[in-house]
């Protein structure tokens, strides 16, 4: 077995892992390995052909190939070791590393900082029980633009399409594009689940029609898909009796959700947010597992990829500083909490005390649409900070910037987050 020992090991070589790399070199980290199971870095942007990619971080728009490029070609210039075709077999607790390629066969990396970003995979039919026969036509979202843009082959020629994640949406768009008609987008719950851009860019724009609070409860067809039947839901998701009709089509696309992919975390002993399905996080994005980071849409799915890259060099260059004794440890961290109006925060506390950060973001999902809120942050009862949302979505993150100087006399260690609305406050 070969032996190698590195400051930095980076697990994913996506938007995240390319981020966090590129950042933690810039903050004065030479050694860094990034290992890639893939052919290719970039992830699934390089699948992407679509543009609306780096209008925040690059402020224009491009398309995921180029997006994925220009970080490439970054981590290139940097002299990165990059170690394609190669798969992480295991992550332990100590930060030693498996991985294996044809090349080198297993490699022990025993690694200073490890970081995880291994982005996320799709939910598929196994997930939902939709009853029906096993026909053709059935694809995942992410599988049929991979087929059409990477491989040139059009999954069908009538789609219905469940779920209106953003994959969902844009594949929706694509379709149309390529000639195939799509008969609906279907969504269980009452709002979308992909960001309002994408909702008018991709289907109203084209009058592909969204139906909400319905969804697939039979497939049919054997050889191939011939239909489905759908029907509206109640509040608990539970299929209306009499509200049943067809939609004759030959291909399904599930849009259904996105799995953070953390069979390796919990292999190495990371604690997983129950909502994210995620690891549970501090402001540097490590995890419970001391010197274990994680970042990107292994950590929770993103809507933008541009916030993976900002969260991603959150933590390339946490953990370049923790590297060089930068930053110190709080004697009792700050826990984050938030009200039931919101899904989820990361991170969940913050643990360190660093003098290079002017500011610590916090990203959060509400649990419905919101208009007219302000979102605040509140310490023992004293209001610290708030920011004003028109419009708050499930499907879109918020961001609110904490001043690190607003940490530093809290009436308790305990930060609390809400969303409120404008007449209320």
């Amino acid at each position: 077995m070969r032996r190698e020992e590195h400051d930095l090991v980076v697990v994913g070589g996506g938007p995240a892992g390319l981020g966090a790399a590129q950042a933690a070199y810039d903050e004065g980290v030479d050694d860094i390995v990034i290992l890639e199971r893939d052919f290719e870095l970039g992830g699934i942007l390089q699948q992407c052909v679509h543009p609306g990619f780096g209008l925040e971080y690059f402020e224009e728009e491009l398309t995921g190939p180029e997006y994925a490029q220009e970080f490439i070609e970054n981590v290139a210039e940097r002299g990165v070791d990059i170690r394609l075709d190669t798969m992480v077999l295991e992550v332990t607790h100590d930060r030693t590393v498996y991985a294996v390629n044809d090349e080198d066969g297993v490699t022990e990396i025993d690694a200073e900082k490890v970081i995880l970003a291994m982005g996320c995979r799709e939910r598929t039919r196994d997930a939902l029980d939709i009853p029906g026969s096993r026909p053709a036509g059935i694809f995942t979202a992410g599988t049929a633009q991979r087929l059409i843009n990477m491989e040139g082959k059009l999954p069908g020629e009538k789609a219905v399409i469940l779920g209106s994640g953003d994959v969902g949406l844009i594949m929706a768009r694509h379709m149309h594009l390529e000639g195939a008609e799509v008969e609906a987008v279907l969504e269980i719950m009452p709002y979308t689940g992909g960001i309002t851009r994408n909702v008018v860019q991709c289907l109203e724009d084209f009058d592909i029609p969204l139906r909400t609070q319905q969804t697939i409860t039979e497939i049919h067809g054997n050889d191939r898909v011939e239909g489905v039947t759908v029907q509206e839901v109640d509040d608990d998701f539970e299929p209306i009796p009499g509200t049943e009709y067809e939609i004759e089509c030959d291909t399904v696309l599930l849009s259904v959700g996105l799995i953070p992919e953390n069979e390796l975390s919990v292999d190495a002993g990371v604690e997983l947010h129950s909502v994210t399905g995620g690891p549970i996080v501090d402001e540097t994005r490590e995890t419970n597992v001391e010197d274990i980071y994680a970042c990107g849409n292994v950590l929770h799915v993103h809507d933008v990829v541009d916030w993976v890259t900002e969260e991603s060099m959150i933590a390339g260059r946490s953990a370049a500083r923790s590297l060089q004794d930068r930053v110190e440890t709080r004697k009792e961290p700050i826990e984050i909490e938030s009200t039931a109006k919101l899904r989820y925060v990361v991170p969940d506390r913050i643990s360190t005390i660093d003098p290079d950060r002017e500011e610590i973001p916090l990203y959060m999902r509400v649990h419905a649409p919101m208009e007219d809120v302000f979102v605040t942050l509140s310490s023992g009862g004293e209001e610290l900070t708030r920011t004003f949302e028109r419009r708050a979505e499930p499907g879109e993150m918020v961001t609110l910037n904490v001043d690190s100087d607003t940490l530093a006399e809290l009436p308790e260690p305990r930060l609390e987050l809400d969303v409120v609305q404008r007449e209320e406050a």
